[in-house]
């Protein structure tokens, strides 16, 4: 049985072999390898949320592994990296490359609307508050 708590004993398993009293905290290898593989297919990744319980070793390999990839094909210009969300941004900060991202938004639900192209209230505001003094 896994423990939530920093330094658990822990075992990676497939997704069909999560033992009925088990947690699933975080992503294994294989995952982290399935991903990098399309990342460095990716022209834009568009990050919210982060891939395990990152605040917690060793559950944050996961999450780490995939920033640090993300990082360093944003530093070879090979991918625009748009993160947003106070989880991500905290999950990027503790991998130590938040500043490697092409753009990084702490606003969350918001950030994700504001990429659906929905009107948010307080830009629209701001744009209402700019017309009146044209």
């Amino acid at each position: 049985m896994v423990e939530f708590k920093a330094g658990a004993a822990h075992e990676t398993v497939g997704v069909d072999n999560i033992p009925a009293d088990g947690m699933v905290l975080d992503i294994g290898k294989g995952s982290v390898a399935v991903i990098s593989d399309e990342l460095k297919r990716a022209k834009t990744v568009v990050w919210n949320g982060p891939l395990g319980a990152f605040e917690t070793a060793p559950f944050d390999a996961g999450t780490t592994a995939v920033a640090k990839v993300v990082a360093d094909l944003t530093a070879q210009k090979k991918l625009i990296s748009v993160a947003g969300g106070g989880d991500t941004v905290s999950a990027l900060a503790h991998a130590g490359v938040e500043e490697k991202m092409t753009y990084v938004s702490t606003a969350g639900g918001a950030f994700l609307e504001w990429l659906e192209g929905k009107e948010l209230p307080g830009v629209q505001a701001l744009k209402d508050s700019a017309a009146k003094a044209a």
